[in-house]
């Protein structure tokens, strides 16, 4: 049985240029919660949330975060518990911005979620 949402929710980081881009570019109802992930942590069940949605913690993990570099984690073999447990830990490791809507969910900046994401809201 999928579960079905009523919300519509933004992770996000207020420092992050490309964030505040997209943000501005969508021009979001006042129906959108926004949580700034470096003053908000995510909680466990945020987490767990975003996760039966997207289907895997990995799908939530940012790569492109310094920290991933800065920690060799490209030569570690990650498990689905250590991309949950880092991206609890360092919020910079959750791929931004993360967009909920109802039971959809839009992770990422790439220009094609973008445009996903423009023709459900609009």
């Amino acid at each position: 049985m999928k579960l079905k949402y009523n919300m519509k929710k933004v992770y996000y980081l207020k420092t992050c240029d490309t964030c505040r881009r997209i943000l501005k570019e969508l021009n979001l109802s006042d129906e959108f919660v926004l949580q700034d992930i470096k003053t908000e942590a995510i909680t466990v069940a945020q987490l767990e949330e975003m996760k039966s949605l997207a289907g895997s913690y990995e799908s939530l993990f940012s790569r492109r975060s310094q920290l991933y570099k800065k920690m060799d984690l490209k030569n570690q073999e990650l498990t689905e518990k250590d991309f949950k447990d880092y991206i609890l830990e360092y919020y910079t490791f959750l791929s931004r911005p993360v967009f909920i809507i109802d039971d959809q969910i839009f992770i990422g900046n790439s220009k094609k979620t973008v445009e996903a994401l423009k023709a459900v809201i609009s």
